[in-house]
């Protein structure tokens, strides 16, 4: 088969995915299942495994080298072990991004990305830049017939993400609150939508890109403003004061210092995007009595509760196709922020 592989890490991402022939993966248990993929979402976790963030965490002896990338994956059942009763083959499905084990203390309290036996197809295995994926049954969620795999694969990682932080925001956030989502590409796209649908605050989106600004404009965002350098103080006089969540997609180049200024007394800074530092003096967390939170992928539920949303039209995605071939032109194009929305990878 067709796949896009790495061969080593550079901190200047002076590197390409080789694009090869490979053997096809194999069935390895009852549970096993492979998926001919679709389409598979290009994330900015894909630029930082190729500048060599994870190889520590994900790779500390270098003996996952050369392997596949792509963790947003989506497409038809090719082939299920004996075990799998839920899908067969032909059904098209999206992939919960683990495989996960289903019995450790992560996955019985059903938050699958703390599972103690998971691998991550794309990131610590082989994934989805390629015509087929080996995942497992646990990680499946079939389609609803009039969505196609091309036109979700993206939210099996990203949207989830997104979505998860959304939804632990709308917790708290009551209509007529604020909250301020910084930076509406891939992700930050999906979490407008899925706060309008979950609550009922008010949304402030900041972007320094015009066409994610138009985006946020076209999705029905509150407030549209281009995170100038003044973007701290025009937060705080649209909020009176401050708003009551900030849901952070950047993470970096400063974007992670802004974050928890805007923030009123009490409010939540939510960090998905990473690759910078958070420093706050205490005093000050102590006085505004703010808090600081990471998070994480979504888990396998929240997945479903978004394709059923995404099926009813009510969080669509924003995507920009590429063919397998052409995977470094997309990954240059991503770093460039030449894409709006997401970027597909196609075989």
């Amino acid at each position: 088969m067709k796949a896009a592989r790495l061969y080593a890490y550079d901190e200047q991402m002076h590197v390409d995915l080789q694009v090869e022939q490979v053997d096809e993966p194999k069935m390895t248990a009852p549970d096993a299942v492979i998926v001919r993929i679709g389409a598979a979402g290009l994330c900015r976790t894909d630029l930082h495994i190729l500048e060599g963030v994870w190889k520590d965490i994900q790779d500390p002896h270098r003996t996952l080298l050369p392997y596949i990338l792509g963790h947003e994956n989506a497409g038809w059942v090719e082939e299920v072990g004996s075990g799998v009763r839920s899908v067969k083959k032909g059904d098209a499905v999206i992939c919960h991004p683990l495989r996960t084990c289903g019995v450790c203390y992560g996955c019985r309290r059903g938050e699958d990305m703390y599972c103690e036996n998971a691998r991550f197809p794309g990131l610590n295995t082989d994934g989805g830049f390629a015509d087929y994926l080996l995942t497992n049954e646990r990680a499946l969620i079939k389609l609803n017939p009039n969505v196609a795999p091309i036109d979700v694969a993206p939210l099996a990682d990203a949207g989830i993400t997104a979505y998860r932080a959304a939804r632990r925001a709308a917790k708290q956030l009551t209509p007529g609150q604020y909250c301020v989502v910084l930076g509406v590409g891939g992700l930050g796209h999906v979490a407008l939508q899925s706060l309008h649908e979950l609550c009922g605050a008010r949304t402030i989106a900041v972007d320094r890109s015009e066409a994610a600004r138009n985006l946020a404009k076209e999705l029905g965002a509150h407030h549209v403003l281009d995170g100038g350098p003044t973007v701290v103080e025009e937060v705080k006089q649209l909020t009176h004061g401050g708003a009551h969540v900030v849901i952070d997609f950047v993470g970096e180049r400063g974007a992670e210092q802004e974050s928890w200024q805007m923030l009123r007394q009490g409010g939540t800074h939510y960090v998905v995007g990473y690759g910078g530092k958070v420093e706050v003096p205490t005093v000050h967390m102590v006085i505004s009595e703010i808090a600081i939170a990471g998070s994480l992928v979504g888990n396998y539920m929240e997945l479903v509760e978004l394709m059923e949303l995404n099926a009813e039209g009510r969080v669509k995605l924003r995507a920009q196709q590429y063919k397998l071939d052409d995977i470094n032109r997309a990954i240059d194009d991503f770093k460039n922020r030449k894409i709006v929305g997401r970027g597909v990878i196609v075989p």
